[in-house]
């Protein structure tokens, strides 16, 4: 059976985002054994300058990983785009599959995490960004065979203002608890609303994408 060559680029693509989680995976055990060695909980415990200028550099670094894998797997832009929505989805998914491997947490998807630290900390429950993390695999691989099969992806201005506006409502439904990701209060209730309106504006956006240029 011959398989078509966006497919295995997407299949090379996934495992590279399975193994890659395992590494950055491998790296919060280290981390929750030094600073939550009782089990990961909240309130957040500070660390140190040191420790948090080469958290901030390896997450940067993570996200320059992703797109020069996804730079080399497309031929065009919006190709390059999907194959790093496929490989950042996979690669964030796996990140809590390891975990769970590795330490038995989350116990739920409804467990709290430190998401990410740029610009400011966000945190959230598990299954949010695993959420996000699905939408973006099914766009992404969308993308990679829609420009595989000769048709292209213009997204127009409405599908870019939706997708603005959906990207600054889930930063604010990650950031806006500063209390507890800078001063070490407990979190406040996730807005869970946010999320909601965020992946509906998501999906109305990638749906206008799809529907505005023609085979």
């Amino acid at each position: 059976m011959k398989v078509a060559p966006g497919t295995r680029l997407l299949l090379w693509t996934s495992l590279f985002g399975v193994a890659f989680a395992l590494v950055e995976a491998s790296v919060v055990v280290y981390l929750r054994a030094l600073y939550y060695p009782a089990g990961f909980e909240f309130p957040l415990r500070l660390i140190t300058m040191n420790h948090l200028g080469v958290e901030v550099a390896r997450e940067a670094a993570t996200i320059v990983m992703l797109a020069a894998m996804a730079a080399i797997a497309g031929r065009a832009g919006w190709e390059k785009f999907g194959f790093f929505l496929v490989a950042f989805g996979v690669w964030d998914i796996f990140y809590y599959v390891w975990l769970k491997e590795f330490l038995g947490w989350p116990a739920t998807l409804m467990d709290w995490d430190v998401l990410f630290l740029l610009p400011l900390p966000w945190i959230g429950p598990v299954i949010a960004p695993v959420l996000i993390s699905l939408l973006m695999i099914y766009c992404g691989a969308s993308i990679v065979h829609r420009i595989g099969a000769g048709r292209s992806f213009a997204p127009g201005w409405m599908s870019w203002v939706l997708a603005g506006v959906a990207t600054a409502v889930l930063l604010v439904s990650f950031m806006i608890d500063t209390d507890a990701t800078l001063h070490e209060a407990m979190p406040m209730p996730y807005r869970y609303e946010l999320l909601g309106i965020s992946l509906l504006l998501y999906g109305i956006s990638f749906g206008l994408a799809c529907r505005s240029v023609h085979a």
